[in-house]
């Protein structure tokens, strides 16, 4: 079958379509990449919050998805809505990579040893808003670009450190600029952090039985639970929530007589202004195939522990209030 994959120009998001293109290949497909430059691309001097993250990074491709100029999406998860327009269906999530974040300097190795005052790179509301809360005596600095232009930022004086998904560092074999992979027990991922997603037409049950075998069903599993959470919340991806989602397993010695499986959430609503944080954890014995359900008791509790006014402050409880 001769398919068609959309895709942002970034060295990432090639990297990610071609990882994509060669698994299809490996299939006996016949594959194609169209580079489709998107809003959030085009607007790399203003920041996100200036800009609005709403499709800003789909928006263009799902246009070219719409008209049928190409059978497939790759991106990466985070950056899609929770909720996809009418005509498409995620109809695949790959097997995830570490989804935590890094800390990445030149001169420190943790972020606990940034002196006061220290300026550090990120253009994510939900890192600044947990930096402000771990290092309130931080600076936070907007930072835009691909991860080449971070890292040659950092390489030039203009911030002490920065802060990056591992799962771009990682797949782009850039590691060795890594110090610190921060533990989402302290530093939340955002929902999706380190899956892509394989976005296609809702319809199109061909393209979509031909990336079928790409779908990890513990990743799908965990990515719906975070979705779920979010979309509960009324959060996009330039909202400072982070949820993570994971399958418990075993501490060395460890026994047990269950046969389910046991996941773990960890969630945070931070605000980047202050710094104030509601953390919720929550693990439970998986007794249904139920991933919604678990998100939205997730972001049920967040709100119980007090998330809302933060979330209100911010703008973004359109959805959340009422869940």
């Amino acid at each position: 079958m001769k398919l068609r994959i959309g895709s942002r120009g970034s060295q990432l998001a090639l990297w990610q379509a071609n990882h994509i293109a060669a698994l299809l290949r490996g299939a006996g497909h016949e594959v194609e990449i169209e580079i489709i430059k998107t809003t959030g691309d085009r607007l790399q001097e203003v920041t996100f919050a200036q800009v609005g993250s709403k499709g800003m990074f789909t928006k263009e491709i799902e246009e070219a998805l719409a008209e049928s100029r190409i059978d497939l999406a790759v991106h990466s998860l985070k950056d899609l809505p929770t909720e996809l327009p009418e005509p498409f269906t995620l109809a695949a999530t790959p097997v995830r990579v570490d989804p935590r974040d890094v800390f990445v300097s030149v001169k420190h190795t943790r972020l606990a040893d940034l002196p006061n005052g220290a300026r550090i790179g990120t253009s994510s509301q939900r890192r600044r808003a947990q930096l402000k809360a771990l290092r309130p005596d931080i600076d936070a600095v907007e930072f835009r670009g691909n991860v080449d232009t971070r890292l040659r930022k950092l390489a030039e004086g203009q911030v002490e450190a920065i802060l990056l998904a591992a799962a771009g560092l990682d797949r782009l074999g850039r590691t060795d600029w890594v110090r610190e992979r921060l533990s989402p027990s302290e530093f939340c991922p955002a929902a999706g952090q380190g899956a892509l997603g394989i976005e296609t037409r809702r319809d199109d049950g061909a393209t979509i039985e031909a990336v079928s075998f790409l779908d990890h069903a513990a990743t799908r599993f965990a990515v719906a639970v975070e979705r779920a959470a979010l979309a509960a919340l009324g959060g996009g991806c330039q909202v400072p929530i982070g949820i993570h989602c994971r399958m418990m397993t075993l501490e060395a010695g460890e026994r047990t007589s269950e046969t389910l499986p046991r996941d773990e959430v960890f969630a945070v609503v931070a605000s980047p202004a202050s710094g104030a944080t509601v953390r919720v954890y929550h693990k439970a014995v998986r007794e249904t195939n139920d991933p919604e359900s678990l998100g939205r008791l997730v972001a049920k509790m967040l709100l119980k522990a007090g998330a809302g006014p933060l979330l209100a402050a911010h703008g973004d409880t359109s959805a959340g209030a009422s869940q």
